[in-house]
């Protein structure tokens, strides 16, 4: 599994994935709020979600980033793709991540594509099934990447060495 990491926020970029105009009709007019889902990154595996609400566009991203810091998770990245083929779901939302070739690049669509470019991700295939809801497959592909492990961790786990995890 994942871990959940500290690191120096300067590194971390920010990306934008959805922005939602909630309206509330009260007896002085409506009043216009926003939600804005953001996801950080280092480039190097580490991520994190985060979803901002506030009157204005600015003050709900920014609150999302603040919220994505406390949850950054640790992917494992090798070679520029994902160390194997992991499915998840959140809500209604399915998704199928692949590992990919050199050069293949990141084939997802909008929200996913944002997560796994903030963790570092260059080739990988991925399909969203189900919900096409921002918020729901940002979540999946989120538990997606927290359930993938590398060689060493299921060395590590079985207490063997890492030729042996390749050899059977």
């Amino acid at each position: 599994m994942a871990n959940r990491v500290n690191v120096n926020s300067e590194e971390l970029k920010d990306r934008l994935v959805a922005i939602n105009r909630v309206t509330k009709v009260t007896k002085g007019g409506r009043t216009f709020t926003f939600a804005a889902i953001v996801v950080v990154g280092d480039g190097n595996g580490v991520i994190g979600y985060g979803l901002g609400k506030a009157g204005e566009v600015q003050a709900a991203i920014a609150k999302g980033v603040e919220s994505a810091k406390k949850n950054l998770i640790k992917v494992p990245v090798i070679k520029g793709t994902v160390p194997h083929e992991q499915a998840a779901r959140f809500g209604g939302a399915e998704v199928l991540v692949l590992p990919a070739s050199e050069g293949t690049g990141v084939v997802a669509g909008g929200a996913m594509r944002a997560v796994f470019e903030s963790a570092g991700i260059k080739d990988v295939l991925a399909k969203s099934k189900g919900s096409s809801n921002p918020h729901n497959l940002v979540k999946a592909t989120f538990a997606a990447l927290s359930q993938m492990r590398d060689a060493r961790q299921i060395a590590a786990l079985r207490g063997v060495s890492i030729e042996k995890v390749f050899r059977g």
